[in-house]
């Protein structure tokens, strides 16, 4: 028998334990502002014998203030959350120099205090979660739901982990919804009214979906140079998420070629290689020419049908993010050729907004944010705008928590059964997370329609799929 003898316990050295001073500093200002003075010094000592300027330490500082005076730590926070493959090596000096870095985004995105907020505090909230998002991986707004959210192409400054994809359910599960809440929070703090009546304020708010959200609610509310700088913010948001959701629109598959349909006959139709093929039958090697008799040409037609995609949107107070991504996903598709777009907005009133659906920014100021949820009053309005159920589709985006569950489910029933295709959306957000009525749910799942998940590019596809 051979003794076993355990394994040497391995102390931690000098980086492990600067590197838990830092995060020790951390949590020490997000449980109480008040500043720790042992804690400071030694954390100060910390990153200035690494190398790190002490601004990073300064809680008032941004991020952008700290990169425009050490341009070199840009591409540090890019990627500065995302797991690394474990090679079995630890940098423990790294890892001290790592801490330090997080430790500043994490302290300036979730320290928001309390008390009001002014403009300027706002737009540097934002800008440090910019930086916040793009060190896990993200482009800024990504997460918020903003216009990186919905799957923009670029993001507003840099790529973000060099194109690597983390897993965020290993890092901060929810972290998107959260960091939504965190910014509802302070534009709820901050005396908007004022700011839009002074133009530079208004100069310098970064539209955001909750920023958005409190300018549809307050809009009734507002006059002069206020609304004209609020409908200005909206309109600018509104254009910048249009233009990410009609990429994505165009990205996804567009139906299959209409050979019926002669192609046209117009050079950049022309097929080179099956004409060349085509012909060489017509090969004269003493001449070395290729004499063509027949000309080729690609179809480019794609078989369509007149569609009628009938959109109805909850706008309770839990619904804003979809009804702002709804009411311009709907302005696209009403571009789009032979494809008849009808809106309709509820809450215990309902209200169409087709006359308008192909400015989103002029259906949204005709919006009213927040009350109840009926959805039987919005039934009323879309069942007599189905005329040819095999051309239709029903598309309803709500949480499904209804004053007449019965009732309205049954009426949605009679719409599947009639051969329309009903569509149920949990939400269309860029986090995909919402709330749905398990009563619901189960009903639609058991009606062979069920619920689709709430990221925006899911209902796309499925859109495209039925209109292609």
């Amino acid at each position: 028998m051979t003794e076993h003898t355990p394994e040497a316990t391995v102390l931690p050295g000098a980086d492990a334990n600067r590197r838990q001073l830092l995060y020790w500093r951390l949590l020490a200002r997000l449980l109480d502002p008040e500043e720790q003075p042992g804690l400071e010094t030694a954390s100060l000592a910390v990153v200035e014998d690494i190398g790190l300027p002490p601004a990073l330490l300064d809680p008032q500082s941004s991020v952008d203030a700290v990169v425009q005076r050490h341009p070199e730590l840009a591409d540090e926070f890019d990627g500065l959350m995302v797991p690394e493959p474990d090679s079995g090596d630890r940098d423990r000096a790294a890892e001290v120099r790592r801490a330090a870095l997080v430790s500043k985004v994490l302290l300036n995105v979730f320290a928001t205090g309390t008390g009001t907020v002014t403009a300027e505090q706002l737009a540097r909230w934002q800008s440090d979660t910019g930086w916040l998002e793009r060190a896990l991986g993200y482009r800024p707004g990504e997460l918020r739901g903003a216009r990186g959210g919905t799957g923009s192409a670029a993001g507003p400054t840099g790529t973000a982990a060099g194109g690597r994809t983390p897993d965020l359910s290993t890092l901060l599960p929810a972290i998107g919804p959260e960091l939504g809440a965190l910014e509802a929070d302070l534009v709820k703090r901050m005396h908007l009214r004022e700011v839009l009546a002074d133009p530079r304020l208004a100069a310098r708010l970064t539209p955001s979906m909750s920023l958005i959200e409190q300018l549809l609610r307050d809009k009734n509310n507002l006059s002069g140079v206020a609304l004209a700088n609020a409908k200005a913010l909206i309109r600018r948001f509104v254009d910048e998420v249009a233009e990410v959701l009609r990429t994505q629109v165009e990205k996804a598959s567009a139906g299959s070629l209409d050979r019926s349909v002669p192609p046209k006959r117009v050079f950049r139709n022309l097929d080179l290689d099956r004409t060349i093929w085509k012909n060489l039958t017509n090969w004269d090697p003493e001449q070395e020419q290729l004499y063509v008799d027949r000309l080729y040409y690609r179809h480019t037609a794609r078989r369509t049908t007149p569609q009628r995609l009938i959109v109805v949107v909850d706008q309770s107070g839990s619904m804003v993010d979809s009804m702002v991504n709804c009411t311009i996903l709907a302005s696209i598709f009403a571009g789009l050729p032979k494809v008849d777009v009808h809106l309709i907005a509820y809450d215990t009133q309902a209200l169409d907004l087709t006359p308008w659906v192909s400015d989103p920014f002029e259906t949204l100021l005709r919006t009213n944010l927040g009350g109840g949820t009926d959805g039987t009053v919005a039934m009323a309005l879309a069942q007599p705008k189905i005329a040819e159920p095999r051309n239709t589709v029903v598309v309803w985006i709500s949480d499904f928590y209804e004053w007449q569950c019965g009732p309205l489910f049954e009426s949605m029933a009679a719409i599947h059964r009639s051969g329309a295709r009903f569509i149920p959306v949990g939400s269309v957000t860029s986090s995909g997370r919402g709330s749905v009525n398990p009563w619901f749910k189960e009903r639609f799942k058991d009606l062979g329609t069920p619920v689709v998940s709430g990221h925006i590019r899911k209902l796309v596809h499925e859109l495209k799929t039925f209109l292609a």
